[in-house]
This record gives structure tokens, sequence and C-alpha cells, in this order.
């Protein structure tokens, strides 16, 4: 099976045009203001509105205020949720919107039971642990900690890079991969020539 990719952390519509050039099945556009990468619902329309069909257009959240959530989805036409902090089954779902749930691989954590727990998530996207930061940590964590029975519904952030994307795909054979810092001049800002060897290399393991 294809793993799909997603380019997260567009913040100019030409990077999501040449993202999705490239094949990008998803962009992610994200909704926290601590983030460099964050970007205001009108940017987001716009990077949005750019996009040819059949791209997926994936919001990022942090412990959300509900009312945030809404006056997003007012305004950007979001295909699917990303919740990245310690929000509750029951919060994701409230919005009537497909979810991917984050989880943060700190010690200890039992993806079958994180799986179970958030059972109507699309997926479970798999993020390094770094205390005080919810993603885009930049660093890798163990990839043999994703159990077999478990990858077709994951999909793999934490570190990813053009220089490991291959190895990380034949390893874990993830549903899908997730890059943002890695593919970038500048935070927020896109590499064409990464974006391309990133490609190239997600599908050549």
């Amino acid at each position: 099976m294809r793993t799909r990719i997603k380019i997260c952390g567009i913040t100019r519509p030409e990077d999501g045009i040449e993202a999705a050039r490239l094949g990008a099945d998803a962009i992610g556009l994200v909704f926290y203001n601590k983030s460099p990468r964050a970007v205001t619902p009108k940017q987001a329309a716009e990077i949005a509105a750019a996009l040819p069909p059949f791209v997926s257009i994936v919001g990022l959240f942090v412990d959300p205020d509900p009312v945030n959530v809404e006056l997003v989805l007012a305004q950007v036409s979001l295909d699917l949720i990303q919740f990245h902090g310690n929000e509750t089954p029951e919060f994701c779902a409230s919005f009537g919107r497909p979810y991917l749930k984050a989880v943060r691989m700190r010690d200890g954590v039992d993806l079958a039971a994180e799986r179970q727990r958030y059972g109507d998530a699309r997926g479970l996207l798999l993020d390094t642990y770094q205390s005080g930061t919810p993603g885009g940590t930049g660093e890798v964590f163990e990839w043999d900690r994703v159990p077999d029975d478990l990858a077709a519904s994951i999909v793999l952030a934490g570190g990813l890079t053009p220089d490991n994307v291959a190895a990380a795909v034949k390893q874990v054979q993830p549903y899908a991969v997730d890059v943002s810092g890695g593919v970038e001049a500048s935070k927020g800002i896109k590499d064409a020539a990464k974006l391309a060897a990133f490609f190239k290399n997600a599908s050549c393991s």
C-alpha cells in the first residue's frame, strides 16, 4: 500500500500548491498561536482556496477553546481536525468532523490503549515527546515502539526529513507520514528542493 504524505505547517499558498504538485495527500494548517507556523483563519482560507481537488485540508489545534474551533470551521473548509493536546475523545468528536489524535511518545505510552480510547478517530498521529512542547520538536522517537498491528492506522511524525523518511516507512509501514520542519528553509517557509526529496524518498522505501 502506498504511504500517504501530509505536509504540515503550511503558511503560504505557494507552498501548498508546490506540495500538491509533488503529490501531497494532505496539507496541515496550524491554529495554535504559540507556533511559529500558526496561520489566521483568513490566511488558511487563502491557502485552501489555492489547492487543487483531492488534497485534504487538516487543521491542527492544541487544547483549543471550542468557540475558536467553530470560528475556524466557519471560515475554512477543513476535511480533518488534528488535536495535539490533552483533548478527551468526547471533545474531539464534538465538532462533527473526522479527526486525528496526536500521541506524544513519552515513556510508558500504551498505543493499543490509546487507539481503543480514541476509537472513533481516523487514526493516531505519533510525535516525539518533549516536555512543555505539544509537537514540532524536530526529534525522532524509537520507531520500534509502534506495534505492527496498529501501523495501518498510524500517521508517523516526529523529526522526519528527506534523509530518514525512507527508513521510517520501511520499518514502520505507517498509513501516512507527516513532516513540517524537515522540509523547511525557515520556520513556516517550505524549501522546494527538500519537499521534492522527501516525496521521492518516501515513495522509494
